[in-house]
């Protein structure tokens, strides 16, 4: 008999959650050990129509979805993929899976949520590493206005590091002979340079320099790297804010326009084009595998894991990318560009209470390294190209999604095993009472609270 698990997640989510959630998922799916539950919550502002019925894979979630927010006993296992200040207990064993931290510590309510699971499950050593090392000392406030310290806060249940596997059967490289699809044809139209950058990610909140990404401040470093230059690359910003309405469309073209409106009106900028809009996993690679794109690059504060990163690998295209946080688990200096620069403050702007901490640390890359790493890309196609498909074979054998398959359920196996099962007893058939009056009890899931600020992966 299969145990039955309940999963709290944002699966039909647009965001890097969502597509973490369904992944999960899938793979709870295929280890075909439990009876699967699903109750879909929002992500921020995200859209929340990343499934497709007459997508096979996508109608097994589907059909997991419960219509209502309760389940008829209490679950063997709940498993909760969401930040850990929400999560919480409905089973027998219970899961927590965070992306975590993109900055060098948690707060005191994500450590609470942590203690609160039997098991918390994270993508990479970086967002461990945040968990681990941050400890908060507790407090009695004495009558004389003192602080007495009684204990402290620290994480105290076990974690796994799990990565964010990519499916190595739609990212894979493709024949340039043999493409020929509508995305490739727009880029080829509006498009004249042969050499171009790619930046794929959400422009989240705060001025130029605070948004998590640090997109701003990308376009700004790539116009100082090749204005004036007889020969200049393009950039491609494969990004939108929390959603893909005109509104928001508008709104990064205002951004890049800003920025661009701080050089000469004399001067000659290379060209950044805006790719704004939802693409499928299959538009994705084929964006990735485009003969005019040369390279991904990202001046990333911090990720949880960096899901877009990996896939660039897994098609060998070469990554130059900011040298620290979780994207390290599958990067490193030798086949891509690791781009130096400093620990420093979080800005006001992007403090959140419970969840970013405002004495926390994130990573700001030197602009005169940026500066070097897009020049040496550009002038050295080949040598990058030639370190990005050495990567591209140890990606594809390390971190595919059949992997992550295989890894889940060997943790769920390891942690499972002494957890008991409940057991259907065979009763008397009892007088068949309508649903209405039936008075069998039922877990209620939770109520969810509304979250107004914009949630980012």
């Amino acid at each position: 008999m299969k145990k039955l698990m309940l999963i709290c997640a944002p699966v039909t989510s647009r965001s890097g959650y969502g597509s973490h959630a369904r992944d999960l998922t899938h793979a709870f799916l295929q280890h075909n050990k439990y009876d699967v539950k699903i109750f879909d919550v929002p992500w921020g502002q995200c859209p929340r129509n990343a499934l497709d019925k007459n997508n096979l894979n996508d109608k097994k979630i589907l059909d997991c979805i419960l219509e209502k927010p309760e389940v008829e006993k209490k679950p063997d296992v709940y498993v909760d993929i969401r930040i850990p200040n929400e999560f919480q207990t409905y089973g027998n064993y219970n899961i927590g899976i965070t992306a975590g931290v993109e900055t060098t510590v948690v707060s005191q309510k994500w450590l609470e949520g942590c203690n609160k699971m039997d098991l918390v499950i994270v993508p990479s050593e970086h967002s461990k590493t945040g968990f681990v090392s941050t400890i908060f000392d507790k407090v009695n406030n004495l009558p004389d206005g003192q602080q007495q310290k009684v204990g402290e806060l620290k994480l105290e249940k076990p974690m796994e590091v799990l990565f964010e596997g990519t499916n190595e059967n739609i990212y894979k490289p493709l024949d340039e002979q043999t493409t020929s699809s509508d995305l490739w044809n727009i880029i080829n139209k509006n498009i004249s340079e042969d050499f171009v950058f790619l930046f794929t990610g959400q422009w989240g909140q705060g001025g130029y320099g605070e948004d998590r990404k640090d997109i701003s401040r990308l376009i700004k470093v790539f116009y100082e790297s090749f204005a004036n230059k007889k020969k200049q690359p393009a950039l491609i910003l494969k990004t939108s804010g929390a959603g893909f309405s005109i509104l928001d469309r508008e709104e990064c073209l205002r951004k890049i326009k800003e920025v661009k409106s701080k050089f000469p009106s004399d001067w000659k900028l290379p060209k950044v084009h805006l790719l704004h809009g939802s693409l499928t996993d299959e538009e994705m690679n084929e964006l990735y595998n485009h003969p005019k794109i040369k390279a991904m690059v990202s001046l990333t504060h911090g990720e949880g894991f960096g899901r877009p990163l990996l896939e660039a690998t897994m098609v060998g295209l070469p990554v130059l990318a900011s040298g620290w946080s979780g994207q390290l688990d599958f990067l490193d200096e030798e086949k891509s560009v690791l781009i130096g620069g400093k620990l420093d403050k979080i800005p006001n702007s992007v403090v959140w209470k419970d969840i970013i901490v405002e004495d926390s640390k994130w990573f700001y890359a030197d602009e005169n390294q940026v500066y070097k790493a897009l020049n040496h890309a550009f002038e050295n196609q080949i040598e990058l190209k030639d370190k990005a498909n050495q990567l591209m074979i140890i990606n594809r054998n390390k971190f595919s999604l059949s992997k992550m398959v295989s890894k889940l359920d060997e943790i769920m196996e390891n942690y499972l095993k002494d957890v008991p099962q409940q057991v259907n007893l065979a009763l008397p058939k009892l007088k068949k009472v309508s649903e209405e009056k039936s008075n069998k009890p039922k877990v209620k899931l939770p109520k969810l609270k509304k979250m107004t600020n914009e949630v980012t992966a």
